[in-house]
């Protein structure tokens, strides 16, 4: 049986940063996340159009890298039936309480060892008076500083084994892989993975360290191009590392800006320009080496850093 829609989205992530004065000011003052409440070493902050209490969890630590990706599910019976097919597959974790403004929380991890949670109960974010917005659909008023992302887009995974994991995505959550990367030996290198109506939401691209359970990026969304290139202003007035862009992928056609925040973890600004995938028997596209050597849909080269840096750093 095909499994569809039981993830209802990417939610949240947890970055871990050893710069966490510095990449508060980033996410805050120049990204333009709000702050909503902190614990411990972790604070919570939200993009302005997300429903939920929180978008990313900021959390000090002694390195880089992401700590935790949460899916929200569908419903309640959606949970419960993910959460068995998770432990049939012998990767569960157990349950958890959730973070501020989630439900009990299943946490458990895919086969190249990222941590990843589940959780259908979510408490929908009420803006105090200062940040209430004009309009009702929306759950906060525009921030109207810095870059002012709408909202998380995707997270993209280093994996050792590239198919393992987009397999369990695909077997076990119901994603759908719409494009791949297939090496001249057969190896798949790279696999994006949609549970919606997005043309993605995870992505697994190949570690050539052979290490497990990095981050290669998280992506937040503009509403326009034009956004990236008033990002792509912003950052250089702050000094932030441009590694490379604006440009498009070839690969799904997304116009990109890739920076790096103070911690050292790789952040994309991307805007997939209303691609969607409506089609029910969508089938996967692939790409060849020959075709990826090409590099990004305008002639750009992908940069060497783009396949080697990712997070936490590993000793060459």
């Amino acid at each position: 049986m095909t499994i569809k829609h039981e993830i209802a989205h990417v939610a949240h992530v947890e970055l871990l940063t050893p710069e966490p004065e510095k990449s508060l000011w980033f996410f805050t003052r120049v990204m333009g996340l709000t702050e909503n409440g902190s614990e411990g070493d972790s604070v919570y902050l939200r993009t302005w159009d997300d429903y939920e209490h929180h978008t990313l969890k900021l959390t000090a630590h002694g390195t880089s890298g992401i700590r935790r990706t949460g899916l929200r599910a569908s419903s309640q019976e959606a949970l419960d039936r993910r959460v068995k097919a998770i432990e049939d597959a012998g990767l569960g974790v157990g349950w958890r309480d959730g973070d501020p403004g989630l439900g009990p929380t299943y946490v458990f991890r895919d086969p190249d060892g990222h941590e990843l949670e589940i959780y259908w109960e979510s408490e929908w974010y009420q803006a105090p008076p200062e940040l209430a917005p004009s309009l009702k659909n929306q759950a906060q008023a525009y921030p109207a500083l810095g870059v002012c992302v709408r909202r998380l887009d995707h997270v993209n995974f280093l994996a050792a084994d590239v198919e393992p994991s987009t397999d369990f995505l695909r077997d076990v959550l119901g994603g759908h892989p719409t494009e791949q990367i297939r090496l001249d030996d057969g190896a798949i290198a790279g696999r994006w993975v949609t549970f919606t109506n997005k043309s993605y939401d995870l992505v697994y691209t190949r570690d050539w360290t052979r290490s497990h359970g990095r981050l290669h990026h998280i992506a937040f969304a503009t509403d326009t191009r034009e956004d990236i290139l008033r990002a792509a202003d912003i950052f250089l007035d702050k000094g932030v590392f441009i590694e490379t862009g604006p440009h498009k992928h070839a690969i799904q056609q997304t116009f990109f800006l890739y920076v790096y925040e103070p911690g050292g973890n790789r952040v994309e600004l991307c805007n997939p320009c209303a691609r969607l995938i409506l089609a029910p028997d969508w089938k996967t596209i692939t790409w060849t080496e020959a075709e990826r050597a090409k590099g990004q849909a305008w002639g750009l080269k992908t940069i060497e850093s783009f396949h080697t840096h990712g997070t936490p750093p590993v000793d060459s």
